[in-house]
């Protein structure tokens, strides 16, 4: 066991099949490990360190490490940024739109398959405990909310805005109108400033 603990420990807490397989880790060694507790099956293919020392990130690298073009969005990115008191209980993630189905048993995700234009805009890479976060910035994250405002609701949208609109340190009025005329919802976010301030 300690041969697949060191994979694991090598890779922030995570082993693909393929990477054991590498290593000359038989299925049944593998299987006999999750039967242990000692590591656990997130999706195919893709395995975590049970006893690792993950910190409140965790969740959000297991979605970045079972695909990896998946970037947290909306709800989530706006509750990591604190933009707003919502605490979602599913995991919002957006894909390309050309992606495979993306599934997992947890944590539970909610996918949106967006076209590139509004994919590849405003994606940052945050390094944790647990490993790589990517994540849409904080202007982008506003973008979509209001994009997908009918889905989600104009209350934590409208929330997400005042709470950046507040913190003049961190505020980018004009990074903000940038990332609203890609997601199409400038005209929607521009009166909605003026009246903010």
């Amino acid at each position: 066991m300690n041969e697949i603990i060191k994979i694991f420990e090598k890779n922030k807490g995570y082993a693909h099949m393929v990477e054991l397989k590498k290593a000359n880790i038989h299925t049944r060694r593998i299987a006999n490990a999750v039967e242990l507790g000692i590591i656990e099956k997130i999706k195919p293919g893709l395995y975590k360190l049970v006893n690792y020392d993950h910190d409140e990130h965790e969740s959000f690298v297991e979605v970045c490490h079972a695909n990896k073009r998946a970037v947290i969005c909306m709800l989530s990115a706006a509750s990591y940024y604190e933009l707003t008191t919502f605490s979602p209980s599913e995991i919002y993630v957006a894909v390309p739109n050309n992606t495979d189905k993306f599934e997992m048993k947890y944590p539970p995700i909610k996918v949106y398959y967006f076209a590139d234009s509004y994919y590849s805009p405003g994606i940052e890479t945050i390094k944790t405990k647990s490993g790589i976060v990517r994540i849409y910035n904080k202007e982008k994250t506003i973008g979509d909310l209001f994009r997908y405002i009918r889905k989600i609701g104009e209350d934590v949208a409208v929330e997400s805005l005042k709470t950046y609109l507040q913190n003049r340190k961190e505020r980018n009025i004009p990074k903000l109108l940038e990332y609203a005329e890609v997601c199409g919802v400038k005209k929607k976010i521009e009166p909605m400033i003026k009246a903010i301030l």
